[in-house]
């Protein structure tokens, strides 16, 4: 059984960081692509980064310089670094994984979900 558990954000100010965690387990494989992705109320939800079965990543042109992915394959966790946040940053955000190395910035391609981690970004 696959399981995402996601740790880390909570509120801060413009400006400053802050960095989230999601610890992987059920997945046969070593290569599997995992993503954050985020939703904001009356928003629609957005892929903020991905990183795929071969460590390649990509980021959304709204975090781009600002927020780093990064994957431990031995502790099989997936981090998120946010640096200079905005207020638009605000969301909750998801850890989201698939088997297979091929993965985007879409909802529809990931098959498992964590349960979301609040991120709150004060001005």
């Amino acid at each position: 059984q696959v399981q995402l558990v996601e740790s880390g954000g909570g509120s801060v100010q413009a400006g400053g960081s802050l960095g989230l965690s999601c610890a992987a387990s059920g997945y046969t494989s070593s290569r599997y692509c995992m993503g954050w992705l985020r939703q904001a109320p009356g928003k629609e939800g957005e892929g903020v980064a991905r990183i795929n079965g071969i460590g390649w990543e990509t980021y959304a042109d709204s975090v781009r310089g600002r927020f780093t992915i990064s994957k431990d394959t031995a502790k099989n966790t997936l981090y998120l670094q946010m640096n200079s946040l905005k207020p638009e940053d605000t969301a909750m955000y998801y850890c989201a994984a698939r088997e297979g190395i091929r993965c985007g910035l879409d909802s529809h391609d990931y098959d498992d979900w964590g349960q979301g981690t609040q991120v709150t970004v004060s001005s």
